[in-house]
């Protein structure tokens, strides 16, 4: 609407420019004085017109015409104050406008021209345009102006189809576009390719003459009869003259339409009044276009008064959305105007500060708790940052950067320590709460402690807790931070590759932070924090450089002191804190970083260590979890010793526990089912007889029989209730209380306590994952078992060797089982050393010259390597030489030489515990190793004949010598 009511207005301001000739003469008459007078109304007009606009005296209603109407201008600014000359606005033209039967087509794009109105159209068609030009030289300046329709399956949209596509048309095809009704158009001025034209009368289109440019027949059309004593047609008019009065107050922009239309229009009659309202309208061009093919003066009137009451209701909408944006913006302008001078006020007043010096009294405000502990050089830095921060402008990005800085400065804890207990009775019982055995984690913990209480202060330490996963590395940092009275801080290094997770970011880049212990430090909120470093052997190098370097000097105690973070640049104190770290293999871990740390090694659990955990800890936390009380389930110690030993046997617990989950889980999902069996028997009414102590019979006959007949006689029931109550309150509270009883009895009774025992372990967790490792119960010529050591724990595998083919200087030896090249090397040692022992023993036995032999371990998808194989594939091959099979029971394992000492092996515990699962009673170990089997424990060690050997000769006087 706004657009056509804009299209309007250039279109007047168009006819202005276009028009420089014209001469408006200013007069006493208006739109309004015309329209008093054909109202009946007496109304003198405002005569603050500058403009005078033309309409043409003939309206084609039947009275005498002239062919045009001359208009002039006063000349405003005339220094002499006389009239300017006037100049022909529209061209005189002899015949008649009615005479002519043949015009050229003009097709109006947007709204149709009315008689008695100005409209400016560009012609972009040469021949069109020549064919104008020569009408008006032959004085003949007259063309129809028609609508131009719709293309067909487009809707009607004003500004659609520009006027260049529009000359596109010619032809038969534009003359099937035209509408039928048009105006006999004057033509006014042309300039360039601008023409303006001057409505006279309606035409109607016959036939076409001639396609380019499209001249076509038309007939003259007059309105028809009316009667203009017409009471009808009077009040129609009446109120379409009060319709417009109204829009003429309300739309500035009809106000400047008038202005420009209302200094010459003659006489005002009710089809020019009808044409006039549709015409300034901002109607749809089909609407228009409808009052102009409209010839009955009183249908046409009803239509115009349908368009002009639209505008002021258009107008009444618009003016109160206008009103409301204009309160909303006048109301905020208001609320922002007195905030600033509220500020002002309370600034003037010393009750508020600007943002700077809020921002500078909260950081001071929170370093003054720790300032007298906080060190001196921090103290100048924060100093200098706070004078920094008055300085800049709060817009700037250094300001932030400031502000941020301040923020990690002023919040780390300066000097603040947590106090720590060092009570040993009590850590020793909470580290006894939490984990089962690991003696020597727990010893090492109280040490500490222990020095820590005899100097009064306690100083940061670097362990290093080893050891397969799920033996509880990461849960023993927790219970070491609950016994030290510690803050907990964990943070994971597993593939860290980037060094400013730990020394943080330079302030320079775009979202710089702390390292991890400048954020561990600002959360737990002291100085002497437990952290565990969890996975340091998975510590990753990528092209943000070295992590395990960085680490060098956060682990360091020599260093630590003076830690120095990127991001703040000033020394940090970590000498107090205690840093755990875990790793699965130590020998991942860079050597530099391995030496400052106090490493512990967890060997993992053996088969009565998992029994105890798994009743005092993994049980109890799977009820827990599961919701079932203890009364309601019972693992049988073998349930659990079946599980431990077919279904987990790695070295830690985890899989224990998902296990133990595994079963309570089933057991809660059957406990459920039951309750709802029984539920749905309850609200079934099927009552069925429970078995109840002869005591509890007694005790609860009167309350039985009352629910027996309660059952049979609701009624009944009622009756005996009330007169109860009322008789004896006290004895109804003791019914109550013995009723409870009886239900709470009749449900542990309906729901059976669930048995795990051997015979139904599968049910709950499956088919056995592992079977026995003893693979022979008596083991044949050539087998030997041997024992090993895992990341997972320990673990015992057979070494089996064979002959391929026997002949005069065969003798070979062919390896297999994905060995790596240690063990490969360990196999070569093995047969040269076996041929010396056999030629020693048995001098005529030519067996490992003129013998191809076939060493094999077994699990060959497992990849295996290590040195300590050597006296087991030695003892397998003299095995099969001398064809005797080796002693029932017996495993070893130990490096040897080519001249049959044997050295030192690692992870004896590991072994031993992977001997006792595989029920192996004698063990043969290195000399250098009883030490370490010393400091097992008893009831690892109960019920093994060990044997420590330093030559290999001791090992066959005790495997094959019979």
């Amino acid at each position: 609407m706004l657009k056509l009511l804009s299209s309007t207005s250039s279109r007047v301001h168009c006819l202005t420019a276009a028009t420089p000739s014209l001469r408006i003469k200013q007069e006493p008459n208006s739109i309004l004085s015309a329209l008093d007078r054909l109202s009946g109304l007496t109304r003198r007009s405002p005569r603050n017109s500058l403009f005078r606009a033309c309409f043409c005296s003939d309206s084609g209603d039947g009275s005498e015409s002239k062919p045009a109407v001359e208009v002039e201008e006063k000349g405003a600014e005339s220094e002499s104050g006389s009239d300017s000359k006037a100049s022909s606005a529209i061209v005189s033209t002899y015949p008649r406008p009615e005479d002519y039967l043949t015009v050229l087509a003009l097709p109006l794009p947007h709204r149709p021209l009315f008689p008695g109105f100005y409209m400016p159209i560009y012609v972009k068609d040469p021949k069109l345009l020549a064919a104008l030009q020569e009408s008006r030289k032959r004085q003949a300046p007259y063309a129809g102006a028609f609508l131009l329709k719709d293309e067909p399956g487009t809707e009607s949209n004003p500004g659609s189809e520009t006027e260049k596509s529009v000359y596109d048309i010619k032809g038969k095809e534009l003359y099937n576009r035209l509408h039928e009704v048009g105006t006999l158009a004057q033509i006014s001025s042309i300039q360039g390719d601008q023409v303006i034209l001057i409505g006279h009368r309606r035409l109607r289109i016959t036939e076409m003459v001639s396609e380019d440019p499209l001249t076509v027949k038309v007939d003259h059309l007059k309105e028809k009869p009316y009667d203009k004593d017409d009471d009808v047609i009077k009040a129609t008019s009446f109120e379409v003259i009060s319709t417009l009065r109204d829009v003429l107050k309300t739309s500035s922009l009809w106000r400047d339409h008038v202005q420009t239309y209302s200094q010459h229009i003659g006489d005002f009659n009710f089809p020019r009044l009808a044409d006039f309202g549709a015409a300034i309208s901002g109607a749809n061009k089909l609407q228009c276009q409808q009052v102009l093919e409209e010839l009955d003066v009183h249908k046409r009137l009803q239509l115009t008064l349908e368009l002009v009451k639209k505008e002021i209701e258009i107008s009444k909408i618009q003016e109160s959305i206008a009103k409301a944006i204009e309160e909303k913006i006048s109301g905020e302008q208001r609320r922002y105007l007195l905030n600033e001078q509220l500020k002002a006020i309370k600034k003037e007043l010393g009750l508020e500060t600007d943002d700077k010096t809020a921002l500078s009294a909260k950081f001071r405000e929170r370093l003054e708790p720790n300032r007298e502990k906080c060190p001196p050089h921090v103290l100048q830095v924060i100093e200098e940052e706070l004078t920094k921060l008055q300085l800049l402008e709060a817009s700037s990005s250094e300001f932030n950067v400031t502000r941020n800085y301040l923020d990690w400065l002023t919040v780390l804890p300066w000097g603040n320590y947590s106090d720590e207990n060092f009570d040993v009775i009590r850590a020793q019982t909470i580290l006894d709460e939490d984990h089962y055995g690991l003696t020597d984690v727990k010893e090492r913990i109280l040490e500490f402690i222990a020095v820590g209480k005899l100097r009064g202060t306690s100083q940061g330490k670097i362990i290093c807790l080893s050891g397969p996963p799920g033996v509880g590395k990461t849960s023993i940092g927790r219970s070491i931070a609950r016994a030290l009275n510690r803050k907990f801080f964990r943070f994971s290094v597993g593939g860290l590759s980037d060094v400013a997770e730990i020394k943080g970011h330079r302030r320079t880049y775009i979202g710089a932070m702390p390292g991890k212990m400048v954020q561990c430090l600002k959360n737990v909120g002291t100085a002497n924090p437990l952290v565990l470093i969890d996975e340091i052997d998975k510590l990753g190098r990528g092209h943000a450089g070295d992590p395990a370097s960085a680490l060098l000097e956060l682990l360091d105690p020599e260093q630590n002191a003076n830690f120095l973070d990127h991001y703040l640049d000033v020394p940090i104190d970590l000498s107090k804190v205690l840093f755990v770290c875990t790793a699965n293999v130590v020998d991942n871990i860079p050597n530099p970083l391995l030496d400052r740390m106090e490493v512990i090694a967890i060997a993992g659990y053996i088969t009565d260590e998992k029994m105890h955990i798994a009743r005092d800890y993994l049980e109890k936390t799977a009820q827990e979890a599961c919701g079932v009380k203890p009364e309601q389930v019972e693992v049988t110690d073998a349930a659990l010793l079946g599980l431990i030993e077919n279904y987990c046997r790695e070295a830690g617990v985890r899989n224990l526990q998902k296990h133990i989950e595994k079963i309570y889980r089933k057991i809660a999902l059957r406990l459920v089912r039951e309750g709802s069996s029984n539920e749905s028997v309850i609200s079934g009414e099927v009552v069925q007889p429970t078995e109840v102590d002869e005591t509890d019979q007694h005790a609860a006959a009167n309350e039985t029989v009352v629910e027996v007949e309660s059952v049979e006689n609701s009624s009944h029931e009622l009756k005996s209730e009330s007169s109860v109550q009322i008789t004896d309150q006290s004895k109804d509270s003791k019914d109550a209380t013995e009723t409870e009883t009886l239900e709470e009895t009749e449900t542990s009774k309906a729901v059976e306590k669930v048995l795990v025992d051997p015979s139904n372990l599968a049910d709950f967790v499956g088919k056995p994952v592992f079977h026995a490792e003893r693979i022979y119960d008596q083991t044949p010529v050539g087998v030997v078992m041997g024992l090993a050591w895992t990341a997972m724990g320990g673990s015992t595998l057979y070494i089996e060797t064979t002959l391929v083919e026997k002949g005069e200087g065969k003798g070979a030896l062919h390896v297999t089982g994905q060995l790596g090249d240690v063990m490969k090397e360990s196999a070569q040692i093995a047969h040269t050393l076996a041929r010396a022992i056999l030629l020693e023993k048995e001098p005529d036995n030519p067996f490992f010259a003129n013998t191809k032999l076939h060493l094999h371990v077994p699990a060959g998808a497992t990849p295996k390597d290590g040195p300590s194989a050597g006296c087991t594939m030695i003892t397998s091959m003299l095995s099969l030489a001398m064809e005797k099979p080796v002693k029932k029971d017996l495993a070893m394992t130990g490096e040897v030489t080519l001249t049959g000492k044997i050295l030192p092996i690692g992870g004896v515990k590991e072994k031993t515990i992977a001997a006792r699962r595989s029920e192996v009673k004698t063990i043969i170990f290195p000399s250098a190793n009883k030490r370490d089997y010393d400091e097992l424990a008893p009831n690892v060690r109960e019920g093994l004949d060990v044997h420590f050997v330093d030559d290999y000769s001791q090992i066959f006087n005790l495997a094959l010598d019979k």
